[in-house]
């Protein structure tokens, strides 16, 4: 197979996505998709042209069974602007090429995030890294809003004298905030891809990449449909029990045979702070406890919201 065309694709190459007051994204590059997948799969039979819903079933069975070699065959190129906090929590996924603005040789742009009233929210009580659900009143987000613009607007007009009175750029830099935009070339193979936006479309994610992660989940679905339902349907909108949590799911079926404790998934139970070892049978107490017990719980109510 020559060069995989992809015409969803090449409709919204160079299209800006706007995400926040002042970002976007754009797919500038890609190579492969859902028929580069399958060729790398089936690469020892031959091309091997199949119906696109037998090859949707290899993708969705490659998905299920973490046979990842031919999603890496896949790579997409984004030009992304975002404020430099988001880059700093992206940078973290080290499996992408990576070339961004330099604020050495360049002049930085007057941009700086300022998040709207409704993302203006308290520290959460019970996520140490995360902001409340609910925001704040209208009149307190004004203010904090107005807050965060001053010292904004202060940092720049700091940097431009700085720069005016001939101070190297590089140095000059130094005090603008996170707030500020950024821009970089992001490229990054589907397999690679699918572990970030796992992870950033979570809901614990920061509120602010997600939007990012939402949006390059969509450009992702016009390169590898096929691949990128297999994706939610597997992984993003799925559930992994270790063992001991496997064990109790069994019990609550009430499955037998089969479902009783190993002495490896038993094993984990107890380290779980798990009761003792009894088969799965159903009105049996709970084989997990404590924490263990409300992270299964926790794991059976949740659907995750992008």
């Amino acid at each position: 197979m020559a060069h995989c065309v992809v015409p969803e694709a090449e409709a919204i190459l160079d299209r800006e996505f706007k995400v926040l007051d002042k970002g976007f994204i754009r797919l500038v590059d890609y190579l492969g998709g859902d028929a580069r997948i399958v060729q790398a799969a089936r690469v020892s039979y031959g091309e091997g042209t199949k119906s696109y819903r037998e090859d949707a079933g290899l993708i969705d069975y490659l998905m299920r069974h973490e046979h990842t070699s031919p999603f890496e065959q896949v790579a997409l190129s984004f030009h992304v602007k975002l404020p430099i906090f988001v880059a700093r929590q992206w940078i973290r996924h080290r499996t992408a090429r990576v070339n961004e603005i330099s604020g050495r040789y360049s002049i930085m742009k007057d941009e700086f995030y300022l998040p709207a009233d409704a993302d203006v929210a308290a520290q959460s009580e019970d996520n140490k890294q995360g902001r409340a659900e609910e925001p704040m009143e209208a009149a307190e987000a004004a203010k904090i809003r107005n807050l965060l613009d001053k010292g904004q607007r202060a940092a720049y007009e700091d940097y431009s004298s700085l720069v005016e009175e001939g101070l190297a750029r590089e140095l000059a830099r130094i005090n603008l905030p996170l707030s500020l935009y950024t821009e970089w070339y992001w490229q990054i193979d589907l397999h690679n891809l699918f572990r970030f936006l796992s992870l950033r479309l979570d809901p614990h994610a920061q509120k602010e990449i997600r939007l990012y992660a939402r949006t390059m989940l969509e450009i992702t679905r016009a390169v590898a449909p096929a691949a990128t339902e297999s994706f939610e349907r597997n992984i993003l909108h799925g559930v992994r029990f270790n063992g001991a949590e496997m064990a109790e799911l069994k019990r609550r079926l009430g499955v037998a045979g089969k479902g009783a404790p190993t002495e490896a998934t038993a094993g984990m139970a107890k380290a779980g702070n798990a009761a003792p070892r009894k088969a799965p049978e159903q009105g049996q107490e709970p084989l997990l406890k404590g924490k263990a017990l409300e992270r299964f719980e926790e794991k059976l109510r949740s659907g995750k919201q992008i």
